[in-house]
Formats: structure tokens, C-alpha cells, sequence
């Protein structure tokens, strides 16, 4: 993390970027992560780190919105901070701690895009059943062949246990115990289940499934970010290796 934000009196002046900062383009505030100790100065690049939330000056910040293939309603940005101000009184907690703030919001945010992959994953898996069981090819519907059912009754098995681990690792979050595996667990699994359950829709309904008319091209689509973020897959089975079967860290 390379924005700096360096103190100077009663206020931190920013410098740097960030990229994928959701709504940028209509908000009044933003909540940022920024270096308030450079990194030769700290034990871990984790550590000289500090949280603010303060209100955006557009003069001193320029906003690009970046143009996504999905996710429409919520915009996407890349930010450039020069000589941004903000007040002491605008940083979060203890200077340098920021990280450990932050740390608070990663596993609920798993767990919220793990639920949203699963919804996902649930409506395209309803309109393929819908479409297999309506489609008439040879005098019968295509949904009477294993061949269309049985993809579809692994998505609905997938979907039902990554379903479980939500609720799990969701459960873990709300009675203060450790939720970190299960909400990589959830997360990762999720992800997969609904991609996997988006992509066997747009192949149920064939050429129509490419028809935007069917709605489950945009569901493949909008499948992908529970995937990719906030965390990417690899970096969830490095997880699960490292801090639940306890093996040496690979990168």
C-alpha cells in the first residue's frame, strides 16, 4: 500500500492512488487506508497504517470511473489523491492501527459476497429449470434428458452446501467466535456454486441463453465478482492450508 498520508500540523496531507473504490462518483465521504509511516520505517508492511474518514475535496481528488461488464448499478473507480487534506480529527482510532480496523470488515464482507454468489447462483439455477421444463424438442422437454438434468442437480447440491457454510461462518460473526475459515470456506465455495450454476443456465437455454431477453447472460456476468473479490480464490486455498492444516506458506 503506497498512499502516503503525511502529517503536517492539524491535518494529513495524501498523496497516491486507489483503484476499485465503489460509488466514488456520487459520494461525500470516503473511508481511506493510507501509509502514515513509510515502509522502511515498520516491522510489517502491515504496521504504519492508518484509517480516515473524511469528505472528499473533488480538487485535490480526481475520480475515473472504470467501465465494468457487469455491476452497473454501483459505480467502479480509480482515485488520484494530490495534496488531499484532511483534519486529525477525521482519522479513525490510533495512528499506524488502521490495518487492524480494517481487518474487522474482511470477514463479514466474505460472507456478504459469499451469500450474494449463492442468490446468484439460486435465480439462475430457477430459470433453467423453468426453461428445461418449458422447452419441447422431439415432442418432449429438454429437461426430460439426464443430460440437461443432471448438471442442473449438481448446481441445486452445491448451491444447498455452500448455502450451509454461509449461514455457518454468518452464525460464527454474530456470537463473537472465530470466523475466519469459515468465511474463506463460504466465500470460496459460494463462488464456485454460483459461477458454476450462472454458466449451466446459459448453457440450458443454448443459443437463447446468449439472448439478453433470458436474463441469465447478465447472471454469468454479475457471477464473476463473487469469485474474483474481495479475495481471489488461490489466495483462499493458501488460506485454508496455511492457517486450518497449519502447512508452510507457499509464496
Amino acid at each position: 500500500l503506497k498512499t502516503r498520508a503525511v502529517r503536517k500540523g492539524d491535518r494529513y496531507v495524501v498523496d497516491g492512488q486507489k483503484v476499485w473504490i465503489s460509488t466514488a462518483q456520487v459520494a461525500d465521504n470516503i473511508l481511506l487506508l493510507a501509509r502514515t509511516t513509510p515502509l522502511d520505517e515498520v516491522k510489517k508492511p502491515t504496521h504504519g497504517l492508518s484509517l480516515f474518514y473524511t469528505q472528499i475535496d473533488r480538487e485535490t481528488v480526481k475520480i475515473h470511473e472504470i467501465e465494468k461488464m457487469g455491476r452497473k448499478a454501483v459505480d467502479s473507480n480509480e482515485i488520484f489523491f494530490e495534496g488531499f487534506e484532511i483534519p486529525v480529527e477525521d482519522r479513525i482510532g490510533e495512528e499506524g492501527e488502521g490495518f487492524k480496523y480494517i481487518l474487522e470488515g474482511m470477514n463479514p464482507e466474505r460472507i456478504l459476497m459469499a451469500a450474494e454468489a449463492t442468490g446468484l447462483g439460486f435465480a439462475a439455477l430457477d430459470k433453467a429449470k423453468t426453461y428445461a421444463a418449458e422447452r419441447n424438442v422431439f415432442n418432449r422437454p429438454i429437461g426430460q434428458n439426464q443430460g440437461i438434468q443432471h448438471p442442473l442437480a449438481r448446481n441445486w447440491m452445491n448451491l444447498e452446501a455452500a448455502w450451509l457454510m454461509v449461514q455457518r461462518a454468518a452464525w460464527e460473526y454474530d456470537t463473537g467466535k472465530p470466523c475466519g475459515a469459515s468465511a474463506n470456506a463460504a466465500k470460496y465455495l459460494a463462488g464456485e456454486a454460483g459461477f458454476d450454476a450462472c454458466q449451466q443456465a446459459v448453457m440450458t437455454h443454448g443459443g437463447f441463453g446468449y439472448a439478453r431477453e433470458y436474463h441469465v447472460e447478465r447472471y454469468l456476468r454479475e457471477s464473476l465478482i463473487p469469485r474474483i473479490a474481495p479475495v481471489s480464490p488461490q489466495l483462499v486455498l493458501c488460506f485454508i492450508a496455511e492457517r486450518v492444516l497449519g502447512l508452510p506458506k507457499s509464496y
